[in-house]
């Protein structure tokens, strides 16, 4: 049992050690780039070579991305193995170890059940991912033997614990009978794996044939073992022979696979002669030969590997056999006379302490290594000048200790307030971290801002700069600490050992590669002090500016000259719009959206026209302000000139409401005044025509009553005085009633139905009305209320309704239509008739004047329009006329 255990154990791990050779040889096809080179013609080369691997994978950062071959395995490409809880553990546990490991037995992504072994791959001392080989379940098996094993005699099973449930599995039919008996078993650390051979135990006894079934048995087992082992004999050594046969091809193939691809430059030499045996094609390009120079008879190689390996010493330990390997860092020249550095490796191929004759030289180029650490040399030489003589006054400092010691107080990470509260709280804390602080230099020019001689005396002295303000910025960088944050810059003060205060811009920055341990990290500390004095006279500048624009009555503005984007607006803006600066500031569209919507137009185009003309100007327009009032302002602008290209738009507005208000009634006062005058000197008009007629009349019948000489001429005169005497009265009356209008300005309004007005006016006209078989159309509404003077309305009403009864045409009947117009801005009574019209080309002027007539009706006075039109504008109304002769008149009267 042991020695079938034993065969199939070494089977096994034969098989995994294949397994990592061929991992290592998919590794070294990884460049420096981290990008593999000839993935599938050497992992094919791989697969061949190698009868118990079913594929080969290259798993960068955890995610399968190259798979030979994939055909049948498409299914597990771009698989993470890091999200994937069934294979993360044991993953994770390879990179733990640094050492490949056998995940499995489990159910493959691609199908079946398989095992896969992982190794991790490190590129420059970070982890790049895995090169991994699976192994079918099932050729395992056929690999090792295990098929091989007789079942009859023996149970095998194969078992490991589960890494997620940490419970023991079982790949094979688990038989609690079986498990009763004698068993032994192994353990391959590679897989956490478990092989268990039992033997299987017969239920049937035959008691009577105890003594002689074992007599017989014992003579049966050997008879039967020596006849075996002479008979299997040749057998097993054909098989052994074969084994070992295909191990020998296989790991020849690997070896040449390595050989000649690795990125190192491997060589084989014969150690007496000093001759190269065979050397690859990275060797070969490190010394500049061709294959064909390296083929040839006379190896023209040896000559540079005999100054490559000249450490005469070390040669004769690795002939000797007292040391199996040495190596070292060395310069030397290639064929072309270029300067190659490279790390040197020389292996013994003997057995150690025996005599060799046989050495591996393996050649890595380290020249860009060499390059880059000579560089860093230069930059590190070149960052102590830089540092030393920096014009600002710079600190090394190292801050690994305070934040070790937030760590332990568990402040790292927390919350800002948390932090902020814990140093309130905890005073001593912020000493003690300062007193963790550790100075690794400072450079001359912080010596000289803090007027300290050496480095030694300002660690001496570093309490000097600590005060309650110097606390206050420390804690700042505690916090920042326990935020994680690299950057902190702010400007604080520093006392120097004259016990004067520097303003200082403090900059605090961890170098790269410290940025986790805080163990080096640069603090800039420039002399502001000067700035400061020239910012606080700005300011101070400033400060007068703005309190002298704020009051100045008007809002001071500027803005950019081509959007028209308000940047800066006084606080005056309050008191006359109502809006605060911020609220302009914060709309680009403020002030076009502001403008009152009857002027935003022609505002915006005239200040654009003015503004490409590049000219100064002055206009006036409303804007609405915050409580929706509407206000007048004047806008003075001026154009802004720097390096004489204009830059943006100055100007100031002025509230002249008040101003437009005055103008406005100014202006009403004048229209009024104009208007009462016009009507005084047309009353006058009609005073001395009219009066001048009656006067003269009686003027002549007085002096041919005093001519007259019987008393029959004298009472005829007499006659004719009395009536020239009554028109001259009712003269007077007219002219009176009209003087009444234009004087009377405390009108009594009130509310009115005009439907019901218009209907007691007509039953005046009643007679008339059914004599002349006139039609009046009252399509006024029934509920509609206007407020009016009704003594004016009704006269209003009657000398309309009369006069269209008086002049209707004596060919056709009357009809009057009243209609009620409403509209947006003003309500209109239109009154409407087909009578004898009037031509108004020729009487449109004297249409509403006083006596005007436009007919032969001897009861016509032309007083009745005139009265109306005079009580109509009493009442701050309009009446116009549209009449056509023999087509009929419409009056449209204003009611407000």
């Amino acid at each position: 049992m042991r020695a079938t255990l034993e065969n199939l154990h070494q089977n096994i791990d034969q098989c995994l050690k294949g397994c990592y050779t061929v991992t290592l040889t998919l590794a070294l096809t990884i460049n420096d780039k981290g990008t593999p080179e000839n993935f599938e013609a050497i992992a094919s080369q791989l697969v061949a070579s190698n009868n118990c691997i079913s594929a080969v994978q290259l798993v960068p950062n955890g995610v399968i991305k190259y798979i030979y071959p994939l055909q049948g395995n498409e299914s597990a490409l771009n698989l993470n193995l890091f999200n994937t809880p069934s294979v993360k553990n044991e993953a994770l546990k390879s990179i733990a170890n640094r050492k490949m490991y056998f995940a499995g037995p489990l159910v493959l992504k691609q199908g079946g059940t398989g095992i896969v072994g992982r190794l991790p791959v490190y590129k420059k001392n970070k982890f790049w991912g895995f090169s991994a080989v699976v192994i079918k379940f099932r050729d395992l098996l056929k690999v090792s033997g295990i098929n091989s094993i007789d079942t009859n005699k023996y149970y095998f099973q194969f078992s490991k614990i589960n890494p997620n449930t940490q419970k023991e599995e079982f790949f094979f039919p688990l038989k609690e009978e079986i498990y009763k008996n004698r068993k032994i078993s192994a353990t391959i650390p590679d897989g956490n794996w478990k092989l268990s051979l039992i033997v299987k135990k017969q239920d049937h006894h035959y008691s009577v044939l105890f003594l002689p079934s074992i007599l017989g048995f014992i003579i049966a087992l050997l008879i039967g073992s020596f006849v075996t082992i002479l008979l299997n004999r040749p057998k097993q050594l054909q098989q052994l022979v074969d084994i070992q046969s295909t191990k020998l091809l296989n790991s020849e193939m690997i070896f040449k696979t390595i050989f000649d691809q690795a990125p190192v430059g491997i060589a084989l030499l014969d150690s007496d002669t000093g001759n190269c045996l065979e050397i690859n094609k990275q060797f070969s390009k490190l010394m500049g030969f061709s294959e064909q120079e390296i083929n040839s008879k006379n190896c023209q190689p040896t000559a540079h590997l005999d100054e490559l390996i000249n450490n005469e010493l070390k040669i004769n330990e690795l002939k000797a056999g007292t040391i199996s390997e040495y190596s070292e860092k060395k310069s030397y020249k290639n064929k072309d006379g270029a300067v190659v550095w490279i790390n040197l490796r020389v292996v013994s191929l003997s057995k150690p302490n025996k005599k060799s004759n046989t050495n591996i030289v393996i050649v890595e180029d380290i020249t860009l290594q060499r390059q880059i650490l000579e560089n860093l040399k230069k930059s590190k030489k070149q960052f102590k000048n830089l540092f030393k003589n920096s014009p600002i006054p710079m600190w090394e400092v190292d801050m690994s200790l305070v934040k070790n010691y937030l760590e332990d107080l568990n402040l790292i990470g927390e919350k800002v307030t948390i932090v902020e509260n814990y140093f309130n709280e905890n005073p001593d804390v912020i000493l003690k971290c300062f007193t963790l602080v550790k100075v690794i230099a400072v450079n001359y020019k912080c010596l000289e801002l803090l007027k300290i001689k050496t480095k030694q005396e300002l660690i001496e002295n570093l309490e000097q700069v600590l005060d309650e303000e110097t606390i206050n910025d420390f804690v700042k960088q505690l916090i920042a600490v326990t935020q994680s944050n690299n950057q902190l810059a702010y400007d604080t003060k520093i006392m120097n050992s004259d016990g004067e205060s520097i303003d200082i811009h403090f900059k605090w920055n961890a170098i790269r590669g410290y940025e986790k341990t805080l163990e080096r990290m640069i603090i800039s500390t420039g002399d502001i002090t000067f700035r400061k004095i020239n910012e606080k006279l700005i300011l101070n500048s400033r400060q007068k500016t703005e309190s002298l624009i704020n009051t100045i009555d008007g809002i001071v503005w500027e803005c950019d000259i081509k959007t028209f984007k308000f940047t800066f607006v006084s606080k005056k803006v309050e008191q006359i719009l109502g809006f605060t600066p911020e609220e302009w500031l914060s709309n680009p569209n403020f002030w076009k959206e502001h403008i009152y919507h009857e002027d935003r137009e022609w505002a915006l185009e005239y200040c654009s026209a003015k503004t490409s003309e590049l000219l100064n100007h002055d206009f006036e327009y409303r804007m609405i302000c915050k409580n929706g009032a509407i206000i007048w302002l004047r806008d003075m602008v001026n154009i802004v000139y720097e390096n004489g290209k204009a830059i943006s738009l100055h100007g100031i507005m002025i509230d002249i409401t008040k101003s437009k208000n005055i103008e406005d009634d100014l202006n009403n006062s004048f229209n009024l005044v104009s208007r009462q005058n016009e009507r005084l000197l047309n009353f006058s008009y009609i005073i001395s025509h009219n009066l001048r007629s009656h006067t003269s009349n009686i003027a002549s019948i007085v002096s041919l009553l005093q001519a007259s000489e019987t008393q029959q001429e004298k009472e005829q005169m007499m006659q004719l005085l009395v009536s020239v005497s009554g028109l001259l009265n009712e003269t007077m009356l007219h002219l009176n009633e009209v003087i009444n209008i234009r004087t009377n300005v405390r009108l009594i309004t009130e509310p009115l139905n005009l439907k019901n007005y218009v209907d007691n006016v007509t039953k005046v006209f009643s007679k008339q009305i059914i004599s002349k078989e006139v039609m009046i159309n009252n399509l006024i509404p029934n509920d509609l209320l206007i407020n009016y003077n009704p003594a004016y309305m009704e006269s209003i009403l009657y000398n309309m309704i009369s006069n269209a009864i008086r002049y209707s045409h004596p060919d056709r009947k009357a009809i009057i239509d009243l209609k009620w117009i409403a509209r947006s801005n003003k309500n209109i009574l239109q009154i409407s008739d087909n009578g004898i019209g009037i031509d108004l080309i020729k009487n449109g002027n004297k249409i509403f004047g006083m006596y005007k007539t436009f007919s032969n009706y001897p009861d016509s006075k032309g007083v009745g329009l005139f009265i109306t039109k005079n009580q109509i504008e009493a009442m701050g109304g309009s009446i116009t006329i549209e009449s056509e002769p023999n087509e009929g008149t419409t009056f449209k009267i204003e009611i407000l």
